[in-house]
């Protein structure tokens, strides 16, 4: 039990340095633990950018066969998830959320287990790539537990 408090310590305490790629930053990166035996979970985050506009093309992460961009569209009064082919990041703050954009991973090598962690890339089309590691919450988690929480991240070279 201490070990795993020092090694999630160790890694809250490493991932709360800010880095940015360009005028891109993104913060409060985080998943929800998986229910049973799903196949599938996502990851929400937040973009800031002070600079010109923007657009997330792509993510990349092993723990899943398949990762893609999502989001929710309002149906005749259901809601229906879709793949995007890019999320616009405009100037200032673009948040991927539960019920809107986010990351899909499709067949999960194994579930989410909450307090564990996973490194994600993020390819945006200007800024590159940034390196960013996921949180995993409790499966009904609704958000980044601190508000305030900035994760390391360093553009690919």
């Amino acid at each position: 039990m201490m070990k795993r408090f020092a090694l999630a310590a160790a890694i809250v305490l490493g991932l709360s340095t800010p880095s940015f790629a360009g005028d891109i930053s993104v913060e409060n990166v985080w998943a929800r633990a998986s229910a049973g035996m799903a196949r599938a979970g996502a990851a929400f985050l937040t973009i800031k950018n002070t600079g010109e506009a923007d657009k997330l093309v792509s993510a990349k992460a092993n723990i899943s066969k398949k990762v893609e961009l999502h989001t929710h569209i309002h149906d005749n009064g259901v809601m229906k998830m879709r793949q995007v082919e890019n999320v616009a990041v405009n100037n200032g703050m673009t948040m991927l959320q539960p019920g809107g954009d986010h990351i899909m991973f499709m067949g999960l090598n194994e579930g989410l287990k909450e307090g564990t962690s996973f490194p994600l890339t993020l390819v945006f089309e200007k800024a590159g790539e940034i390196n960013v590691e996921v949180m995993v919450k409790a499966a009904g988690a609704m958000g980044a537990s601190n508000g305030n929480m900035k994760h390391n991240m360093k553009k690919m070279q």
